[in-house]
């Protein structure tokens, strides 16, 4: 992982003390689907104050989604670009963005509720995540989780906004999600959420994701396979009498 600039170290990884072990399954999605390789989720956040409550909560969910035998990056927007402020898109942060959502089979978005709606921080990342790239798409057909913290009490302002971009980027978010008032009371000094109903929704949140990213591991191209899309690239699809070599 080395060999990436905008990554962050997840700090005590294998710390949980919030969770109750025995409540919580440490394969959510056994039976679902294939488990190896590990399923790959890229988080993101929406502030870069130094105690960023949505950079805290996004570190905790990492921290469970590796229990549950998750791949994990958080990507660090701290020098991200203005969308359009470079010509071309030509910045490193960006070119590593869109790697990270390449390599994802599933991401979690959290965002701080500002103003009513989802940070500056938080919209500058989707959209660098264009719908298609170099005839890849770094979102479609990927699971997502999403996320908001709150200064006051609790509001869906945010992920009901993360949920319409979700749609957009052509992903599938998952029914679960996960909204945190009144933040700067959840966690404590050293940056780590209490116990509590709030973190006891993230977990809820995480394990519905794992489940879902296995779920549709094996079927993601076909669900978002498109008629107006190969009608444009002219791919014909074979008939059964066709496929059959009958024709």
């Amino acid at each position: 992982m080395s060999e990436y600039r905008y990554l962050r170290a997840l700090p005590d990884p294998d710390s949980l003390p919030a969770l109750r072990p025995e409540y919580a399954h440490l394969r959510p999605a056994q039976g679902l689907g294939e488990l190896d390789p590990p399923p790959r989720i890229l988080l993101l956040y929406g502030s870069l104050r130094e105690r960023s409550y949505s950079r805290l909560a996004v570190e905790e969910a990492a921290r469970l989604l590796q229990y549950f035998g998750c791949e994990t990056r958080i990507f660090d927007p701290r020098d991200l670009p203005l969308p359009d402020q470079v010509p071309g898109d030509d910045h490193p942060a960006v070119h590593e963005l869109r790697e990270h959502a390449l390599w994802s089979e599933a991401q979690v978005w959290c965002s701080p509720e500002r103003h009513g709606q989802i940070t500056g921080i938080m919209k500058t990342q989707i959209d660098h995540l264009p719908l298609a790239f170099k005839g890849l798409r770094p979102t479609q057909g990927r699971a997502l989780a999403v996320m908001q913290v709150s200064a006051g009490s609790q509001s869906f302002n945010s992920i009901n906004t993360l949920r319409v971009l979700g749609r957009w980027m052509r992903m599938f978010t998952i029914p679960n999600q996960s909204s945190v008032a009144k933040a700067y009371e959840e966690f404590d000094e050293a940056g780590r959420m209490t116990p509590s109903s709030y973190y006891d929704r993230i977990v809820d949140v995480m394990e519905e994701l794992v489940r879902f990213t296995v779920l549709l591991r094996p079927h993601a191209e076909q669900l978002v396979d498109r008629y107006s899309e190969r009608k444009d690239k002219d791919q014909r699809v074979e008939t059964h009498v066709e496929k059959a070599g009958l024709a």
